[in-house]
């Protein structure tokens, strides 16, 4: 359950420094205090900043960085880009998918596409917990899983 007493506080004591057009440097301050955005907080943004709910969430659902659940305790993002799938990333995602498949069911760990982390020239790449990994082979994937699953 969300703990509005908390989120309320979060908002008022951002606003208090804030000025106008702060939806979007809100949502990533309650990301950062949370880890999330929670559903319940929408109509506290919404009355906070004078917009309708529905514009909160269409905030919320349009970018894909913004999380309405707590997120996995790591973190893998995997390039979709088409210089990392033409340098073999399609096999690449599926054996990470396929080795870490136990650890994501376990909510522990989270595979997400990302499309470009400016690495193109040596892909297939990854960010691990924020940390870039290039050249991912079988090798890479066996070193990831170790990491995340430790």
């Amino acid at each position: 359950m969300a703990d509005l007493t908390a989120m309320t506080a979060a908002i008022d004591r951002y606003l208090a420094t804030a000025g106008r057009g702060v939806l979007l440097p809100l949502l990533h301050a309650l990301q950062e205090e949370f880890g999330h955005v929670d559903p319940a907080a929408v109509p506290l943004i919404a009355e906070a900043l004078n917009l309708s709910r529905a514009e909160v969430h269409g905030v919320i659902s349009f970018y894909h960085d913004f999380r309405s659940t707590p997120p996995a305790r790591h973190i893998v993002k995997y390039c979709r880009a088409e210089a990392c799938q033409a340098r073999r990333g399609e096999p690449i995602e599926a054996a990470l998918n396929a080795r870490l498949g136990a650890a994501m069911a376990g909510g522990q760990v989270a595979i997400e596409p990302v499309y470009c982390l400016g690495l193109c020239a040596i892909g297939p790449n990854a960010l691990v917990d924020g940390r870039p990994v290039a050249r991912i082979d079988a090798a890479a994937i066996e070193r990831i899983a170790a990491q995340v699953t430790a």
